[in-house]
């Protein structure tokens, strides 16, 4: 099934924190597996559990795109990255 994607606004914050390099590896990353089958879990994507963040996580090596499917669309709600177990967004740890 093919997904429309946006991103919320602070999502898009998330994304300018990052280098040019990293910006496009993101980008690519969501038109690749999130415009198609974004509801299907496979290594790269999965169903997290209950948090204030977002029910779905794309992963993309050290990358997290947290997002949520509304009908046919994709809203990426974060982007963050991973250092180890803790995530940073915008430079700030976050607790899931």
């Amino acid at each position: 099934m093919r997904f429309e994607v946006e991103f919320v606004p602070s999502a898009d914050q998330d994304l300018e924190s990052f280098t040019v390099r990293e910006q496009r590896i993101v980008l690519d990353a969501v038109v690749e597996f999130l415009e198609v089958d974004a509801n299907i879990e496979t290594k790269k994507r999965k169903q997290m559990r209950p948090n204030p963040l977002a029910p779905w996580e794309l992963r993309v090596g050290d990358y997290r795109v947290f997002y949520e499917i509304r009908g046919g669309s994709v809203r990426v709600l974060a982007i963050g990255r991973k250092v180890h177990n803790e995530l940073f967004i915008r430079g700030q740890k976050v607790e899931i």
